[in-house]
């Protein structure tokens, strides 16, 4: 399909922007490592409790970072629904950034359950004694994301499909609610450092594939100038 002349910005542009939301992965993931990582390791919140206040400070920072960047890779997928029609490209464009922003809103509101961890340890108490309203807080945050991602999967999916996007129908396999469907498979089966490095940073690693794949496949439409 040929590239519109009325488009906001060029193939080169949405490139970019694909790899601004690769990068706001990596920070992010980062900033999961910050939080989870402690060698073999697997209780997240226990960890937490036992990380030194700068690997917390530090990645409650990579939050914004990330959050920056996630949502200027957005303006990818609104380039990548212009042969869709309006009204699909503004809702799929707008679910998706809200979802990008979620994540740095998630992720920093992490930093409440990791200080709780850490006072609680510091008083001599389990790790998640004082972690539950923090933990409420943080889920509640997550349930109603669900609702444009809902929105998002239900229009991208099908769009994607029947080829009125510039992605190619490959992409669908690497589309976030694909791999957020089968994160308990995947990280169910690991253990020790690997359950650390996967499963802490598994929902920041759905992006990077995503980005990665969805860059990638604009970058060799031939049919896009």
């Amino acid at each position: 399909m040929d590239s519109n002349s009325n488009q906001l910005f060029s193939r080169q542009t949405a490139v970019l922007l694909g790899i601004l939301g690769i990068l706001g992965s990596i920070v992010l993931f980062a900033g999961d490592m910050l939080f989870y990582y402690n060698g073999d390791q697997i209780d997240f919140i226990a960890n937490m409790g036992n990380v030194s206040p700068e690997r917390i400070i530090l990645s409650g920072v990579s939050a914004l970072i990330a959050a920056w960047l996630y949502t200027f890779a957005s303006g990818q997928v609104y380039y990548a629904f212009q042969p869709a029609k309006k009204w699909i490209r503004v809702t799929v464009f707008v679910t998706f950034t809200m979802i990008m922003i979620s994540y740095g809103v998630v992720h920093g509101a992490y930093v409440a359950i990791a200080v709780s961890a850490q006072n609680a340890v510091g008083m001599g108490m389990a790790p998640d004694a004082f972690t539950e309203l923090a933990v409420t807080t943080n889920n509640a945050v997550r349930y109603i994301t669900y609702l444009p991602f809902g929105i998002f999967t239900a229009l991208f999916i099908p769009a994607v499909w029947l080829k009125k996007t510039y992605y190619p129908r490959w992409v669908i396999i690497f589309s976030p609610i694909i791999l957020f469907l089968l994160s308990g498979a995947i990280t169910g089966a690991l253990d020790g450092k690997m359950k650390s490095i996967i499963g802490g940073g598994y929902l920041n690693l759905i992006l990077l594939l995503f980005f990665s794949t969805a860059t990638i496949g604009l970058w060799i439409n031939n049919e896009l100038k």
